[in-house]
């Protein structure tokens, strides 16, 4: 392999979830899994009827009211923070250009209780799939309202409905991602440090940051019992 000649350290990196979309409906993607889950499932739904739910492309008017979009930017904000892994964090003024982009393969999906604001995804449709990018959650009401879950669902079904053939879900969680029927791929880095000395202490410690591999070696297939 050209990297490992050439002195790279390969990494085994994330694992990314997604769903293929190879059902029509959400009762026929539950139905593939136990009893016990499909009663857990349901029993969480079930708040989605107290939530009003509103899909609005990226660049629509409503992202041009600047205390709207600062409301969105600090539920991001509270994921970012409560998250054990951080990616680069985006500024404000990078957010607000996403949701003023003149760009019609972006949606937003808004969940309100009670009229406020409970949390919201940021997806793209790119070649048939529906790529979850950015999410924002205000707690504990997401938690609450079994929000991740509700917003899972939704996904699917927006996307099944539209005939798209895979939901990619992202990193990050992935036990229960899998727990909610998802499928993974691990990804690989190839990182190159030019000290010799550190590449070589470097390469003693990578397993450090393949937590992912690890558990996706005993525990990645869907989990539907």
């Amino acid at each position: 392999m050209f990297a490992k000649k050439n002195n790279f350290l390969l990494v085994e990196g994330q694992a990314l979830a997604y769903v293929q979309i190879d059902f029509s409906s959400i009762e026929e993607f539950l139905a593939r899994m136990s009893r016990a889950r499909r009663k857990d499932i349901r029993r969480k739904l079930k708040s989605r009827h107290l939530l009003d739910i509103d899909v609005v492309p990226i660049g629509h008017v409503i992202f041009e009211d600047d205390r709207f979009v600062n409301e969105l930017y600090e539920l991001y904000l509270n994921v970012y923070h409560q998250s054990n892994i951080h990616f680069d964090k985006l500024s404000e003024s990078f957010f607000k250009g996403i949701l003023r982009e003149k760009d019609d393969s972006g949606v937003v999906f808004i969940y309100r209780a009670d009229g406020h604001v409970i949390g919201y995804n940021i997806c793209f449709i790119k070649d048939d799939l529906l790529i979850d990018k950015y999410v924002g959650f205000l707690y504990p009401q997401a938690r609450q309202y079994n929000l991740y879950m509700v917003s899972w669902f939704y996904n699917l079904e927006y996307a099944a409905a539209r005939g798209l053939r895979c939901y990619v879900a992202g990193w990050t969680d992935p036990e229960i991602k899998r727990y909610l029927g998802a499928s993974f791929t691990l990804t690989r880095h190839a990182v190159y440090i030019r000290n010799p000395v550190l590449r070589k202490l470097l390469g003693y410690f990578k397993h450090l940051f393949e937590a992912d591999h690890n558990w996706y070696v005993n525990r990645a297939v869907p989990d539907n019992s």
